[in-house]
């Protein structure tokens, strides 16, 4: 059986690029393909078709859903249209009603995933699209709100998806998503790579890269919102043995997609890899940890009523004269 164990931690935004753990293809000067997203289809194809086991595997984009619309309750606004970008099979949708949105418009790339749960009645009016989160059909300045539960992690070309996202949004329209961090499965990505290099001298990707917390907000603000908030969750989930985590990860569709991954996994390499992240990791019940690092984000679409800082050097007071103030007080 499965348990949870949630951290909270708030870190701030410092860097300004995004780093490149893989680069296999080159699509244009400034845009790599790191991720076959036509391998990413077939698999949440064939996961939307083993619909027991998918629907098994639905607690934690669930979960990640239930804090997306949290936040978007904290906005106080009633929302006409709102699409939920990379919807999977509904995580979203569970968790709203009439008087937060009027209509939801829930996009995948698969249609499949799309439509598992299609006869599942909402409190809101559904519609359905088939849409890559790389090449956006929504109008200029179209969309009050863009939700985004776990899915941007797969997408090559980051910042120009948040640029579509940006020009999709209404003047003072709110993007809110989440995605997996660099932390998510470190623990089976060190017993992975530790195994393949005792039995086949050698490591390979294993296990798909993340983007690091620290470079969410300065891609925020390059693709041209305004307001930028990011924070992250920790959330540890506990399995019987790797073996019931790597099928959980494959029912939710949410296996390796990297273009230079290796297609097999040799049988005495994956036992291994179970026996050293048991030793490492294990905990006195004889479960293991799996560490799922959610990157939340929030961004606004600039608009003139959105508060704005005030001009350098337009200060009345200095920091010293208001600290020097604080001292004579004491």
């Amino acid at each position: 059986m499965r348990s949870f164990i949630f951290y909270r931690i708030v870190k701030s935004k410092t860097r300004s690029n995004l780093r490149s753990y893989a680069t296999a293809k080159q699509i244009s000067p400034s845009v790599f393909s790191v991720f076959d997203r036509n391998t990413k289809r077939l698999q949440r194809d064939r996961s939307a078709v083993e619909v027991e086991s998918s629907r098994q595997v639905d607690y934690l984009k669930d979960e990640i859903a239930f804090r997306i619309v949290d936040r978007l309750l904290d906005i106080k606004r009633k929302f006409g249209t709102v699409v939920d970008l990379g919807s999977g099979c509904g995580h979203v949708v569970k968790h709203v009603d009439e008087d937060l949105i009027k209509k939801l418009i829930m996009c995948d790339m698969s249609e499949k995933m799309l439509e598992r749960d299609k006869d599942v009645k909402y409190d809101v009016d559904v519609e359905r699209m088939v849409v890559d989160e790389e090449s956006l059909p929504f109008k200029e300045n179209s969309l009050e709100a863009v939700l985004s539960n776990l899915s941007l992690h797969w997408v090559n070309d980051l910042p120009g998806a948040m640029i579509q996202i940006r020009r999709s949004l209404k003047p003072d329209g709110v993007f809110i998503a989440s995605m997996f961090g660099g932390d998510t499965l470190f623990e089976l990505r060190t017993s992975l790579q530790l195994a393949e290099t005792e039995r086949e001298g050698g490591i390979s990707p294993r296990v798909s890269p993340m983007t690091d917390v620290r470079d969410v907000g300065s891609l925020l603000s390059r693709a041209g919102f305004t307001l930028t908030t990011v924070d992250i969750d920790d959330l540890i989930v506990n399995y019987p043995t790797m073996f019931e985590l790597i099928q959980d990860l494959r029912s939710m569709g949410e296996s390796n997609a990297v273009i230079t991954r290796r297609s097999f996994l040799k049988r005495d390499t994956l036992i291994a890899a179970a026996s050293i992240y048991k030793e490492l990791y294990g905990k006195p019940d004889g479960s293991i940890p799996a560490t799922f690092q959610i990157i939340y984000m929030i961004g606004w679409k600039p608009d003139e009523s959105q508060p704005k800082p005030k001009e350098r050097g337009s200060a009345k007071s200095s920091l010293k004269e208001i600290l020097e103030a604080n001292d004579g007080d004491k």
